[in-house]
C-alpha cells in the first residue's frame, strides 16, 4: 500500500482590515504612514547625557529589531549630547521634551529625526508654536503630539473630570490645529492610557477625525508579563482595524524585551515576516514526554536562528502528527520516543534523549537550504552576538 505523502498544506493568509489611511512622514530614512510597514520602536534607560551608554543601548535595540528610538532630554547636559547621539546612532532617533520648550529647539538643531512633545506639561507651549513649526519645518522634523492620560492638560481635566478617550483626542487635535495655523502638517500622533479599553476608544475616535499617522502605546503598561498582556490586547485590536503606523511596548522592563514583544505582536498579525516561531503543546493527562522540558530546551537551542521558521513541539499523538506536519520542522512525540517530521513527512524517529539534538540539527539544515534557495539573505543565519 502506497503512503500518501500530505505535504505542507497550502492555505492563503487571511488579510486584516486595510490599513487606514493617512499622511506618511519620514522620521529619519523610516517612513511612518501611509502604505508604509508598521514599524517598533522603544526608549532608551541611560542617562542621555551618557553618549556612550546612550549609543550602546541604542546599538542593542537596534540588533534587536528596533527601527526608530526615543530619548529623553529633561536637562540642557542631555540637549548636549544629542547632536553625537543622532550622528552615531544606526536608527532614527527621536527627542523627547518635556516642560521646556527650549529642548524641542535644542533637538531640531542637533539634528534628531523627529521631536516628541508633550503639550500638557511643557510650560506656555501654545505660545511657541509658531516658532516650533517654523524650525521643525525648515529642519524637515517631523512632530510628534504625545498625549498622555497621566499628563494631560488641567483645562481638559475640568472639562471632562478625567482623561476620558473624548479628552485625549481632544488635546491632541487642538494641538493640531495650531500646527496647522502655520501650515506645519508634518505631524505623527499618540493619545496614550494606561487602561487599555480607554487607549482603543481614544485612537478608534482620532482615527475618525483625522488623517495624522499614529504612534500606538499602552503607556505604563506595567511589569513584563502584566504589560505584554495589556499592549498586546490593545494593539491587537487596533492592528486587526487597519489602525496604527509605529508601536511601543511599554514595559518595566529592559527595552530590548519591548521591541521582542512588539515584533512578536506584528509577526502574530500578519504584519510583518515571521522569523523562529516555537509551536507547543501546553500538555495534558495524555502526554508521554516532559513537553515542558523539550519546548524549553529547543527553544533555547535554537535562539539566535535568524530564519522565518515554525517549529512545533507536541507532547502526544491526538494533535501532535497533525500539528507536526503543518510545520516546516517538527516532532510527535510518545512512549518515550518521537517522530521527527521535515516539510510534512516523517524523516525518522529517534528516542527522547535525542529528540533536542535532532531538532537542533534539522533546523539548521533547512535554515542553509532557505539560505540556498535565496529563501533569506546571506547574512548569517546564526546571531552568535
Amino acid at each position: 500500500m502506497t503512503a500518501i505523502q500530505l505535504g505542507m498544506p497550502s492555505v492563503p493568509a487571511r488579510p486584516l482590515t486595510p490599513r487606514r489611511k493617512s499622511r506618511q512622514i519620514m522620521v529619519g530614512n523610516v517612513a511612518v504612514g501611509g502604505d508604509a510597514p508598521v514599524s517598533v520602536q522603544s526608549m532608551t534607560t541611560t542617562l542621555t547625557s551618557d553618549v556612550n551608554a546612550t549609543l550602546q543601548q541604542i546599538a542593542e535595540l537596534t540588533a534587536s529589531g528596533c527601527q526608530i528610538v526615543r530619548v529623553a532630554v529633561p536637562s540642557q547636559d542631555d540637549a548636549d549630547a544629542l547632536p553625537a547621539i543622532a550622528r552615531k546612532s544606526q536608527i532614527p532617533v527621536i527627542a523627547d521634551i518635556h516642560f521646556q520648550p527650549k529642548y524641542v529647539f535644542a533637538a531640531i538643531d542637533a539634528g534628531c529625526a523627529a521631536v516628541r512633545v508633550n503639550p500638557g506639561n511643557i510650560k506656555q507651549f501654545d505660545d511657541k508654536i509658531a516658532e516650533i513649526a517654523k524650525a521643525a519645518s525648515a529642519a524637515g522634523t517631523p512632530i510628534r503630539i504625545g498625549v498622555n492620560a497621566g499628563s494631560l492638560d488641567k483645562r481638559l481635566l475640568a472639562k471632562h473630570g478625567r482623561a476620558t478617550p473624548e479628552a485625549l483626542v481632544e488635546s491632541a487635535l487642538w494641538e493640531c490645529s495650531l500646527f496647522e495655523e502655520h501650515d506645519f502638517r508634518d505631524i505623527k500622533i499618540s493619545v496614550k492610557h494606561n487602561d487599555p479599553v480607554v487607549m482603543i476608544e481614544a485612537y478608534r475616535l482620532l482615527a475618525e477625525r483625522c488623517e495624522y499617522p499614529l504612534h500606538l502605546g499602552v503607556t505604563e503598561a506595567g511589569p513584563a508579563f502584566q504589560g505584554t498582556i495589556k499592549s498586546s490586547v490593545a494593539f491587537g485590536a487596533l492592528l486587526s482595524q487597519g489602525i496604527g503606523d509605529t508601536i511601543r511596548v511599554s514595559l518595566s522592563a529592559p527595552p530590548v524585551e519591548e521591541i521582542k514583544v512588539g515584533n512578536q505582536i506584528l509577526e502574530s498579525l500578519g504584519l510583518r515576516q515571521r522569523g523562529l516561531e516555537i509551536v507547543s503543546c501546553p500538555s495534558c493527562g495524555r502526554a508521554q514526554v516532559d513537553v515542558y522540558k523539550l519546548a524549553e530546551e529547543v527553544t533555547a537551542g535554537l535562539d539566535g536562528l535568524k530564519v522565518p521558521l515554525r517549529v512545533a513541539v507536541m507532547g502526544c499523538v491526538v494533535n501532535g502528527p497533525g500539528e507536526a506536519r503543518e510545520a516546516d520542522l517538527g516532532v510527535a512525540s510518545g512512549n518515550g520516543k518521537g517522530q521527527i517530521f521535515v516539510k510534512g513527512e516523517v524523516i525518522k524517529t529517534v528516542p527522547e534523549s535525542k529528540i533536542v539534538e535532532t531538532l537542533i540539527d534539522e533546523a539548521l539544515k533547512l535554515a542553509e537550504q532557505m539560505q540556498a534557495d535565496g529563501v533569506i539573505s546571506g547574512e548569517p543565519i546564526v546571531d552568535i552576538a
